[in-house]
């Protein structure tokens, strides 16, 4: 994903997503590698249910992508990874995001 060309709703949803600490941490620890939940929640020092909150949220945003799997012995296991992603902000990207803008700028907050 590039910044160049993006509606102004999704770089704002992309925007917002990753002004929360927690799901910086996320992608941080996801960069470069994939990992299973209940993994991820014991190294990011939260709860399960705290980090599937903030995953889907970062799914919502395009910013990661999960893949359900099984192991040897028959348990689901959810992995996730960062969906590569590159934004450049410029007065000049961010004037053309906010032509595209839907009604009453997109979401408020």
């Amino acid at each position: 994903m590039e910044t160049e060309g993006v509606p102004g709703d999704e770089l704002g949803q992309v925007l917002a997503t990753l002004a929360n600490p927690h799901r910086m941490r996320v992608i941080a620890a996801l960069a470069g590698r994939r990992e299973y939940v209940s993994g991820l929640a014991r190294e990011l020092g939260i709860s399960r249910a705290l980090l599937q909150v903030h995953l889907r949220k970062l799914e919502a945003a395009g910013l990661v992508a999960s893949t359900l799997e099984f192991s040897a012995d028959g348990k689901s296991l959810k992995f996730y990874e960062v969906v590569p992603f590159r934004f450049v902000l410029t007065p000049e990207s961010v004037t053309a995001a906010a032509r595209t803008l839907g009604p009453a700028g997109g979401r408020e907050d």
